[in-house]
């Protein structure tokens, strides 16, 4: 929902500035549409079905993995496409991943986003209507800016739509912006942002030669700078920063690539989320074997990791699959 235009409808309507605040809770409740709004005029309700789309972007495909999880397949009103992912638990959370932008700039060489065409950023309102989507299905618990694009490099709009999120049912300490390392959106979110939103850091390489060759971004923006910024944020949140690390075989998942890891991690600032690789082109994913070696260097050095536990795979909506591109529906 355009909240902006919601807002600007109901003042040229002469509504009180309070149906603003009624219609935006509705929403966020999960309701279906404006003829669920019983405690609006059915007069206003008709008005606004006609002037303010009830969501900025429409729905033109959706998916169901084995496990439960739900993706789905957005157009803005110009045609981008935008893709969320729903993400169900047996021990009943509900988190969602979510866009903000429609492609990614900073072709990053192991996510299928970065070989997407770049459109453009998301408003406030465009990334609010993926979480919309999904709370129409069932109740919210976490949120992570884990989808197309780079967060930072649309900051304003990010940390807009997450304010909003808790309305959602999606408290701001189970909310997660992940970044590759874009230093002037990382600088203002530890200056300016107060609410308990959690900072997640896509790293992949701790040597910088390799970390370039994966992530281009690394040549503007060094690691050593970033994990100063992020051990800023720390220190002035109180809370640990997250780094995540999808694991390639043969290019980073080496005993000798964990040792380069911990070496530049401090096990009381960082927690790290190894990723198992899905597979998106020129990689292939580490073996389980592997996996449990790399950790284990982690685990020696008391930096605390996790593996991640792989959702939606078989329908290309895991981490890193995320390419807009046009699939058959699963049941």
């Amino acid at each position: 929902m355009d909240l902006a235009l919601l807002e600007t409808t109901l003042a040229e309507l002469g509504e009180p500035a309070y149906r603003t605040r009624q219609v935006w809770e509705w929403a966020a409740r999960g309701a279906a549409g404006y003829e669920d709004m019983t405690n609006v005029p059915a007069r206003l309700r008709g008005a606004l079905g006609e002037s303010v789309p009830f969501s900025t972007l429409a729905v033109t495909g959706e998916q169901q993995a084995r496990d439960g999880t739900v993706k789905t397949l957005f157009r803005t009103f110009d045609g981008h496409p935008v893709e969320a992912v729903l993400m169900r638990y047996r021990d009943g959370r509900r988190s969602i991943c979510v866009s903000s932008q429609s492609g990614c700039p900073l072709t990053c060489t192991f996510c299928a986003t970065g070989a997407m065409q770049f459109g453009r950023n998301l408003t406030p309102s465009e990334i609010l209507d993926q979480a919309l989507h999904f709370r129409r299905l069932e109740p919210l618990d976490n949120c992570v800016f884990m989808g197309m694009g780079e967060p930072f490099l649309n900051f304003d709009n990010v940390i807009a739509a997450a304010r909003r999120l808790p309305d959602v049912g999606i408290t701001h300490r189970r909310t997660t912006i992940s970044t590759v390392g874009w230093m002037p959106g990382l600088t203002r979110f530890v200056d300016e942002v107060e609410e308990p939103i959690r900072l997640a850091l896509s790293l992949h390489a701790a040597s910088p030669g390799l970390r370039s060759q994966l992530m281009p971004v690394n040549d503007r923006y060094p690691l050593p700078a970033v994990l100063a910024e992020c051990r800023r944020y720390v220190e002035l949140r109180g809370r640990k920063a997250y780094v995540e690390y999808v694991l390639l075989e043969g290019v980073n998942d080496t005993p000798r690539h964990a040792a380069e890891l911990a070496a530049v991690l401090d096990p009381k600032a960082f927690k790290v989320n190894l990723i198992p690789y899905n597979p998106t082109g020129i990689y292939a994913g580490s073996s389980r074997d592997a996996t449990a070696a790399f950790k284990q260097v982690l685990d020696r050095a008391r930096i605390p990791a996790t593996v991640r536990l792989t959702r939606g795979r078989d329908i290309a909506a895991a981490c890193g699959q995320l390419a807009a591109a046009p699939r058959p529906v699963r049941a």
